[in-house]
C-alpha cells in the first residue's frame, strides 16, 4: 500500500503558483506565501482564478501530481495530468468490459449495493449516536426499506431497472437527511438534492465535498493504470469521468455526508459562512472553505481497517485501495470486485 501524501488546496483568488527546483510555490502580492516540496504532494486543487506557470504544470506531470482547476463555488473546470500510467493491456480489457452488457451490469450492481448499504449505515449511526434527540420512526422505516432495496439489486437483470432502484434508494436516503440535522435548523435544512447550482447551505456543502472526493477517486484510478472516463454504471459522456463516478458511489455517505452532518451538528460552521448570490446559487466564503478543507484533510488521516484487505490504512487511501482492487479484478487476479462496505 502506498503512503498517504498531501493535497494542496489554493483558495486565494489572486494566488499564482510556480515552482523553484523541486518546490511548489504559492505567491501573492509578489511574495512567496507558501512553499512545499513536490514529493510531499499527490494533488493540487485551486479554487477560483489562480494562475500557474507552465514549469509547474510540467513538474506536476513528471511527478504524477494531479493538478485540478475548480471555480470558486467548487465546479470542476479542468485538470492537468501527465502520461497515462499502467499496462495498456489493462485499459484494453477495461474498455472491452465496458462494451459487455453482462459485465457492466455485474459491476454496476456492486457499486449500487455498496452505496445503498453504506447509506443505511449512515442512518443507523445517526440513530445510535443521537438516540435521545432524533425522531426515530422515519429513520427506522428508511433503514428497513434500504435493506430491502439492496436485496432487490441482487436479482436485477437490467441496467435500467438497477438505475431505478438506485433512484428510489437515493430518494429514501436523502429524505432522512434533514432529520439527521440536529443543530442550526434555521440555517441548515435539506429538502432535496439540488446540484447545479446548489440553492441552500447543505447542498452547497455536499456539492463542494463531492467535487473534492471526485478528484481523489480520479487520481487514484489513474495511479493504478485505469481510465477514469470509461465506467460501467454511468454512461459515457465527453468530459465525464464515469468510472470515478461509479466508484464514488461507495464513499459518498461514508466520507462526505457523514462529515457534512458532523460539521453542522458540532457547530464547526454556521450560516455566516455562506453567501446567496442573485442567481439563487449558494457558495461558501473563503474562510469556510478553508475550515472544511482542513477538516477533510484531518479526516483523511484517520485510520480504518479495510473490510476486504483486513489491514489498517488511512481513510484517504480508500479510493486508492478500491482502485487497486478494481485493477486486480480486471487483470484476472481477483474473481470479483469487492466494493467498500462501511461497518
Amino acid at each position: 500500500m502506498r503512503r498517504l501524501l498531501n493535497t494542496l488546496y489554493v483558495t486565494t483568488p489572486d494566488a499564482y503558483l510556480a515552482c523553484e527546483g523541486e518546490n511548489v510555490l504559492v505567491k501573492a502580492d509578489d511574495q512567496t506565501k507558501f512553499r512545499i516540496p513536490i514529493h510531499n504532494l499527490e494533488g493540487i486543487i485551486t479554487f477560483g482564478y489562480a494562475g500557474a506557470s507552465p514549469a509547474l504544470m510540467r513538474l506536476c506531470c513528471e511527478r504524477g501530481v494531479a493538478f485540478s482547476f475548480l471555480s470558486s463555488s467548487g465546479y470542476f473546470l479542468g485538470r492537468v495530468t501527465g502520461k497515462a500510467h499502467g499496462n495498456v493491456l489493462l485499459r484494453r480489457q477495461q474498455y472491452r468490459w465496458a462494451d459487455n452488457d453482462e459485465t457492466t451490469l455485474r459491476l454496476s450492481k456492486r457499486f449500487i449495493v455498496s452505496k445503498i448499504l453504506n447509506s443505511r449505515v449512515c442512518i443507523q449511526r445517526a440513530l445510535r449516536d443521537h438516540e435521545e434527540k432524533i425522531e426515530s420512526n422515519e429513520l427506522v422505516s428508511a433503514v428497513n426499506i434500504l435493506k430491502r432495496l439492496a436485496e432487490e439489486v441482487r436479482n436485477v437483470n437490467n441496467i435500467d431497472l438497477l438505475r431505478g432502484i438506485e433512484g428510489e434508494a437515493a430518494r429514501i436516503y436523502f429524505g432522512c437527511l434533514d432529520t439527521m440535522i440536529l443543530a442550526q435548523k434555521d440555517e441548515f435544512f435539506f429538502h432535496e438534492r439540488i446540484k447545479r447550482p446548489p440553492t441552500d447551505n447543505v447542498n452547497a456543502l455536499l456539492s463542494f465535498l463531492y467535487t473534492i472526493l471526485s478528484h481523489d477517486v480520479e487520481a487514484a484510478l489513474e495511479s493504478v493504470g485505469l481510465d477514469p472516463q470509461v465506467g460501467y454504471l454511468h454512461r459515457d459522456r465527453p468530459g465525464r469521468s464515469s468510472l470515478a463516478l461509479d466508484m464514488m458511489e461507495e464513499f459518498r455517505s461514508y466520507l462526505v455526508d457523514r462529515m457534512v452532518l458532523s460539521l453542522i451538528n458540532r457547530r464547526q460552521i454556521n450560516g455566516k459562512g455562506f453567501i446567496k448570490k442573485e442567481s439563487e446559487a449558494v457558495i461558501m466564503t473563503d474562510e469556510t472553505k478553508k475550515l472544511v478543507l482542513t477538516e477533510w484533510q484531518k479526516r483523511k488521516k484517520e485510520e480504518i481497517t479495510h473490510p476486504y484487505l483486513d489491514e489498517k490504512i488511512p481513510i484517504g487511501l480508500l479510493p486508492y485501495a478500491q482502485a487497486l482492487l478494481m485493477a486486480r479484478h480486471i487483470r484476472g487476479d481477483l474473481d470479483d470486485y469487492p466494493p467498500f462496505f462501511w461497518k
